[in-house]
């Protein structure tokens, strides 16, 4: 059963928290902090950024699911508000995929995006 993401958050799925896990190389009793974020650029005109990150800014907006503490800072989490973070190993493509409500257009490769 899916459950839709309140839009005033981010969620990461367990698949995806325990990739996150895996390409860290860290144990589950060690802490994981993942800096989620939006940058200009792609070809839609906005791209998703992942990147480990071990102190949270003070304006970041910090949340915390299935292990993995998420930093975002203030202007990516007005385009991310209502994401949710997943992992994809199938067919069509290997990696974390980010669902956007708020993406009016995305690129065919899903890196990138427009609101």
């Amino acid at each position: 059963m899916t459950t839709a993401t309140p839009l005033n958050t981010i969620n990461i799925t367990e698949n995806a928290a325990r990739h996150v896990r895996e390409f860290t190389g860290k144990l589950a009793s060690e802490a994981i902090t993942l800096r989620v974020g939006v940058k200009g650029g792609g070809c839609s005109g906005l791209t998703y950024d992942l990147s480990i990150d071990s102190e949270a800014r003070p304006t970041d907006k910090v949340i915390e699911q299935h292990g993995v503490t998420i930093f975002i800072d203030k202007k990516s989490y007005i385009f991310l508000a209502g994401t949710t973070l997943d992992y994809s190993g199938g067919l069509n493509g290997k990696g974390f995929q980010f669902h956007n409500p708020n993406a009016k257009t995305t690129c065919g490769c899903g890196t990138s995006f427009s609101v």
